[in-house]
């Protein structure tokens, strides 16, 4: 009996749903128009809605124009005794300000401090130890993966996209010391070149998938505290392969690594760091009398790098006041801006755009983060996506 009128209650939604009287290429119209956050509450107020919410064609048509309007996206994760809280605070890159931006906050556990890796066409991947989440920030929507399988504590995880397959696939690194190298006594120190990403795993998110392991034909050491990127279906990530910074790559489709050499520049291979250029992989090195170098890869077969060097004003000039902040390179904007943020969270945060060319800075400040427990990781060129997981 209460099968029967559970299903009579979803039959009398789809008569009255009054989007379902509306031509199809209506309701693509009116949905087009809203935020993500409206069409994932709508996909439960009309079945008719739902299914073309769920469909992966306009998945792809909604991001069309949000490829055209890439957005900062700042992740906050706010600490206290009480309660713990993840945020993302997202704004415009091309018109951003202090009330102009939008804001999606959800509750974690209370002793998983999630780190993210940047945003790929809309989503998001952290990872906190061996446990991880999904999700996407423009709706709010995370979903947790399987754990890492994995008793290593030094994890590297990298998150992309798979166009070949339409796919995401987030893939994991961890470190293990080789037993022959280690003193039977436990006193010698093992050679930091001795010591290789063992283990290599993959998942596919979507349901009822499970991690995999992968073959790497080339011994490498990931670097802790170093973020990879995505490009074209290729994660890229920085390591030590024969003793020597190099760049690892992994194809999300075939699922093979491949090593490009970097150029013999001490200070790229002493402090070289992937940096978020669009279009381009590029590494910084960031020399303590404001020089940046940037090494761009202009064909990896052939592995031809060219380099640009940049000469940075003191932040206390581009700013116009005094200060004993240090701050980070973070990237360069589709503009040809370079980010600059407080390596220490500030109150309220803000973080600098520096355009290299007409010698012109733009200062974006956000009101409500930056306090002393907040952890805040800043990401650009962030598209936003409907996309329900």
């Amino acid at each position: 009996m209460n099968r029967v009128k559970r299903s009579k209650k979803r039959d009398e939604r789809n008569v009255n749903d009054p989007f379902k009287r509306l031509p199809n290429d209506i309701n693509v119209v009116i949905l087009m128009k809203l935020p993500p956050r409206s069409i994932a509450r709508l996909r439960f107020a009309s079945k008719h809605l739902s299914s073309i919410i769920l469909d992966k064609e306009f998945t792809k048509l909604y991001m069309t124009p949000s490829s055209t309007q890439p957005r900062h996206l700042i992740s906050v994760h706010r600490g206290g005794s009480n309660i713990q809280m993840q945020g993302f605070h997202s704004l415009s890159q091309d018109h951003p300000s202090f009330s102009n931006h939008d804001k999606v906050s959800y509750k974690l556990d209370p002793n998983l401090p999630y780190e993210f890796t940047p945003p790929v066409r809309g989503l998001i991947c952290g990872r906190d130890g061996t446990k991880m989440i999904v999700g996407n920030p423009s709706t709010g929507q995370f979903v947790s993966l399987p754990k890492v399988k994995t008793r290593r504590q030094e994890i590297l995880s990298v998150f992309g996209y798979d166009p070949v397959n339409d796919v995401y696939k987030v893939s994991c690194m961890t470190v293990v010391t080789k037993r022959s190298n280690m003193s039977r006594g436990g006193g010698d120190v093992v050679p930091w070149e001795d010591i290789m990403s063992e283990e290599h795993q993959v998942i596919t998110v979507g349901a009822k998938q499970k991690w995999r392991m992968v073959e790497c034909k080339h011994p490498h050491r990931h670097y802790s505290g170093h973020q990879g990127i995505c490009r074209d279906g290729v994660m890229y990530y920085l390591a030590s392969y024969k003793q020597k910074r190099s760049l690892m790559s992994f194809n999300l489709s075939s699922e093979d690594f491949n090593v490009t050499k970097l150029p013999e520049d001490q200070m790229l291979q002493q402090y070289g760091s992937l940096t978020n250029h669009t279009g381009k992989i590029t590494i910084s090195s960031h020399a303590y009398n404001s020089n940046l170098d940037l090494w761009v890869l202009e064909d990896a077969n052939k592995e031809v790098w060219t380099k640009v060097a940049a000469v940075i004003p003191p932040v206390s000039d581009l700013l116009g006041w005094l200060h004993t902040i240090l701050f980070r390179f973070w990237g360069i904007l589709r503009t040809g801006e370079m980010i600059f943020a407080p390596l220490l969270s500030r109150n309220p945060f803000f973080f600098i755009c520096y355009d290299p060319k007409d010698k012109k800075v733009r200062e974006i400040a956000i009101n409500g983060i930056g306090d002393d427990s907040d952890t805040i990781q800043v990401f650009f060129d962030h598209v936003e996506s409907c996309m329900i997981l």
